[in-house]
């Protein structure tokens, strides 16, 4: 046996398809075991077929009742919102002013953004989630904060720094060309350095002139394998203020379009107030939808419509934007979209919430095989899930009669406490205390 070979024991579940196009799209093992190799997934399947394989002397981890799954995937928050999480307002453009905008100022302090970099990448670690699509502020040094932390724990995490030229105080304002150029140079020092990945990041379309966006959309073709990053139609008053500062564009998303910024790893915060058309042109392109229910709950914003968008086949995920979102947990997060899909006329099984968090956030990342199931050669990203976590949780999936109705329990009851450890390239980068 070498060192590097690791096993971990009991129930496991990850899937290999869309649960609401497909009859056999989970891999469920009530006693399962996970073998980790070099950081990678070597093989996942039934204990009694696998530990047969495994080497003499093998030590197998047993999280025996407690469930195994791929990390959490989180497609859109924000870092430096972290201290202003729960903050009172009317709306969206109000709480950029009167929150957003002077928290973030806060970051041309180097120390400041590790500080926060630090608590934050711990507070996803604790909720079990592994990877995370992460806007930074308009500050370079808040990127560099944020990857070292990253790096420092060997997470895959993508990030960006904001691009905002226009429309915001001037401390936190860039320039077209500073922009492009403070962007470029971060791609280069950190795009594929370890599991670190970049996102082009215009904050959204009215903080950005045309020309910044121009410039944005030159990186994303200069730089095809990096990701795109911004917000879309979130809010109505947003989107009557874009159609006053586009006037040429037929939607919003189309002012993104119209700069070359549609295309395979654009990922597209909210996604509320679309047409026909525009969800069409998503699909099209492959860019991707951030379901954002718990900060669209909080700031008024609108319900997603979860039957439109799988009808025109767009790529979805779930996100929990903090700080708009307020709460860091998927479970939370799962909890308030099945009931925004309730008030939208629809439904969302317990295997769709879980399968968006995984590995449809993955599908929507392009990173499918790399991160987001249990494939062989993956990176073992997992985590442990207590179903026992709580009493009211310990009682009530005692009672579950089926995969189903653990999940959903998980997910309406669950938060951070059901997270019991969680691991980042087979290393365990948190365990949760007991008392």
């Amino acid at each position: 046996m070498t060192s590097n070979l690791q096993a971990y024991r009991g129930s496991l579940l990850h899937f290999l398809a869309d649960p609401a196009f497909n009859d056999n799209a989970h891999d469920w093992h009530e006693d399962g075991l996970l073998i980790i190799e070099d950081g990678k997934v070597k093989a996942a399947g039934d204990y009694t077929a696998l530990h047969a394989t495994l080497p003499p002397g093998a030590v197998v981890h047993d999280y025996s009742g407690k469930l195994l799954m791929p990390g959490f995937i989180d497609t859109h928050l924000h870092y430096p919102q972290t201290d202003m999480i729960a903050s009172p307002s009317e709306g969206l453009l109000p709480w950029l002013e009167t929150y957003t905008f002077p928290s973030e100022r806060q970051f041309e302090d180097s120390g400041y953004a590790a500080n926060v970099a630090d608590f934050f990448l711990d507070e996803l670690l604790r909720c079990g989630t592994t990877t995370a699509m992460v806007y930074c502020t308009v500050h370079p040094q808040s990127v560099d904060a944020f990857f070292a932390a990253s790096e420092q724990r060997g997470l895959r995490m993508v990030a960006g720094k904001v691009m905002m030229d226009r429309n915001c105080p001037d401390f936190l304002r860039d320039t077209a060309e500073s922009s492009a150029r403070d962007t470029e140079a971060l791609i280069q020092r950190w795009h594929k350095r370890g599991r670190s990945l970049y996102a082009i990041t215009p904050r959204f379309a009215p903080t950005s002139t045309e020309e910044q966006l121009r410039l944005a959309g030159e990186l994303a073709r200069a730089y095809p394998d990096t990701f795109i990053q911004t917000h879309v139609s979130e809010n109505e008053a947003e989107c009557a203020w874009v159609r006053e500062l586009f006037p040429k564009s037929r939607s919003y998303i189309d002012v993104y379009d119209s700069y070359g910024m549609m295309r395979p790893r654009a990922m597209y915060g909210h996604c509320i107030w679309l047409d026909e058309r525009d969800r069409q042109r998503m699909a099209e392109t492959q860019s991707a939808a951030a379901i954002c229910p718990t900060s669209n709950l909080f700031l008024g914003s609108g319900l997603f419509d979860f039957e439109r968008a799988d009808e025109a086949g767009v790529l979805l995920s779930l996100a929990t934007d903090v700080g708009g979102g307020t709460s860091f947990s998927m479970l939370q997060t799962m909890n308030e979209a099945y009931k925004v899909a309730r008030l939208k006329g629809s439904y969302l099984p317990a295997l769709r919430m879980f399968y968006l968090a995984t590995l449809g956030a993955a599908r929507s990342m392009q990173l499918e095989g790399t991160i987001g199931n249990f494939a062989q050669g993956a990176e073992a990203d997992f985590i442990v899930i207590d179903p026992q976590a709580t009493p009211l949780l310990q009682r009530r999936t005692a009672r579950s009669g089926s995969l189903e109705e653990l999940l959903f329990a998980l997910a309406l009851l669950g938060d951070d406490r059901a997270i019991a450890a969680t691991y980042a390239a087979g290393q365990q980068v948190h365990v949760r205390e007991t008392t």
